[in-house]
């Protein structure tokens, strides 16, 4: 398998990741309501509506392959934003505790996935410069 597939595989995998949850956030406004009052945010009608459009428009923007270095270090913020608000496991002693823990660890390991294909996408954009 070549290393465009992959790389394309990988970066749509990515996209659709956040592209469903982005619209769901406005499908599924209470449920995320209530799960952000539930962790003590504030501003929470402009925190939701700026998350899901954000998701929306990074994820075509990498579906599309258009500006991929910028969309996907956006996105990388706005899942450690997210990790550290909403995945707070060190607030529970109970087994919502350790789920909160795997879902902080799993966003870890997408945090970093985004940050290499904002890497690799600034190479391959200094490349065609040059």
């Amino acid at each position: 398998m070549s290393k465009t597939v992959l790389a394309t595989a990988g970066r749509s995998l990515l996209a659709l990741y956040f592209l469903l949850p982005g619209v769901l956030k406005f499908f599924a406004w209470d449920t995320h309501v209530a799960l952000m009052e539930k962790h003590g945010m504030m501003l929470i009608p402009f925190f939701l509506a700026a998350a899901g459009i954000v998701q929306i428009i990074c994820s075509l923007g990498l579906l599309l392959n258009c500006y991929t270095q910028w969309f996907a270090l956006t996105l990388a913020l706005m899942v450690l934003a997210i990790n550290f608000q909403l995945h707070d496991f060190w607030n529970y002693t109970d087994i919502e505790g350790a789920h909160e823990m795997q879902n902080f660890v799993k966003n870890l390991g997408i945090f970093a996935g985004l940050l290499v294909l904002s890497a690799y996408s600034w190479k391959d954009r200094d490349q065609q410069q040059t």
